[in-house]
């Protein structure tokens, strides 16, 4: 599975400024409504219920929100860069900057959870992070998402 199966560039937000994990919640989830033609509310319920069970920041300043709806015929993928690190009550207690958020058809099964360990791999580059946060084009930061080199080496 490459990353362009899962995000668009238009699911590339370079500038997400928000003060909080529900808002950034929030903010995504409306953004992806608008892609992927779900609504708002039930990608943020099913975010949100997603987050009561465990956080999905898993450390290093990265969370992987995500989750399952029955409304999605397939894998979609939204990309964060958060102007301001914020609280996400990650694993590690640091603050969040960069959000990849995943969601998935209820009948996805290993799909999904192949899809959140592409993501995990791709995030745990320290090189593809790095350029990441040292960029803040959605353009360019779709490139280094979906670049040949970062996937080939996670």
């Amino acid at each position: 599975m490459e990353l362009e199966d899962l995000v668009r560039p238009e699911g590339v937000l370079a500038h997400l400024k928000v003060t909080s994990k529900k808002q950034a919640l929030q903010e995504l989830a409306a953004r992806a409504a608008g892609l992927i033609g779900v609504s708002e509310r039930s990608i943020f319920e099913t975010l949100l219920e997603r987050e009561r069970l465990g956080s999905t920041g898993v450390g290093q300043g990265i969370a992987i929100p995500h989750g399952k709806l029955g409304e999605l015929d397939r894998l979609h993928g939204l990309f964060a860069r958060l102007d301001t690190p914020i609280d996400f009550e990650s694993v590690d207690d640091q603050p969040v900057d960069l959000i990849f958020l995943l969601l998935a058809p209820e009948s996805a099964g290993a799909d999904h959870l192949k899809a959140l360990a592409r993501v995990s791999r791709l995030l745990r580059n320290s090189a593809v992070v790095e350029k990441l946060r040292a960029t803040d084009d959605a353009t360019a930061l779709y490139a280094i998402l979906t670049e040949p080199a970062a996937t080939s080496t996670v």
